[in-house]
């Protein structure tokens, strides 16, 4: 894993903030009530021509319909971003989007640590998770 430039951390950070907005109202004005979507992380490569965006969806079963509307509609989210960013930005990244499950993940540790399915009693346990 190559370190981030200053430049590609100032870029992840600034999508990172206006996606979390864009894509939260898009649930809400798409009849998406009570649906919370978070950024939890935008990585820019190194050319700065893709920006992979992870997200965090609360109820997180609604993340896999959630994240395929997000998908089809990337050229209208990619313009709204680059008219919210265009005196900090000349170009906008290409959007990638996935759905971040480090979440579930943690909470699937806490939940083992507290319960019976204790991975470090039972480290069968711990080859259940996919590697990314």
């Amino acid at each position: 894993m190559e370190e981030l430039t200053q430049r590609q951390k100032k870029i992840g950070g600034l999508l990172q903030k206006d996606l979390a907005d864009i894509l939260q109202k898009a649930a809400t004005d798409g009849g998406l009530r009570g649906v919370i979507i978070s950024v939890s992380k935008v990585n820019v490569t190194t050319d700065l021509s893709v920006a992979k965006v992870y997200l965090s969806v609360f109820p997180n079963n609604k993340g896999k319909e959630l994240i395929e509307g997000i998908r089809s509609n990337t050229p209208l989210i990619r313009h709204e971003m680059a008219q919210r960013t265009k005196n900090q930005l000349r170009r906008m990244p290409n959007l990638e989007f996935f759905i971040d499950d480090s979440l579930e993940y943690i909470d699937g540790i806490e939940k083992s640590l507290k319960g019976e399915d204790n991975p470090i009693k039972d480290s069968d346990l711990l080859s259940k998770r996919k590697k990314s």
